[in-house]
């Protein structure tokens, strides 16, 4: 779980970021659940987005993501979310202390 601190500094890594997930009108399914899977293990933060024709809301596709990765969710903003895991193996972001 993370703490508001922790949360607002991945939106702001996160702002720098660009798209790579993209989920259309065929909705979620295992390989987009597989494809933010390894982009979460190379990337630990990932910035997603629901299209137009998307048959799910940018919540409800964040929560699926996070729970198929074990993942946490950082910001949903319109049509776009971010997620964020942290990589068991060798961890690139460097979260601030929680109290």
């Amino acid at each position: 779980m993370l703490t508001s601190k922790q949360r607002a500094y991945l939106r702001g890594l996160a702002n720098k970021s660009d798209t790579i997930l993209y989920i259309g009108k065929s909705g979620m399914s295992e390989q987009i659940i597989k494809q933010a899977d390894d982009a979460l293990t190379a990337r630990e933060l990932i910035k997603g987005k629901c299209l137009d024709n998307c048959p799910i809301t940018p919540r409800e596709a964040a929560d699926l993501i996070c729970e198929g990765t074990g993942a946490d969710g950082v910001q949903v903003i319109g049509s776009k979310f971010v997620i964020y895991r942290p990589n068991p193996d060798e961890p690139q972001i460097k979260l601030p202390k929680s109290k």
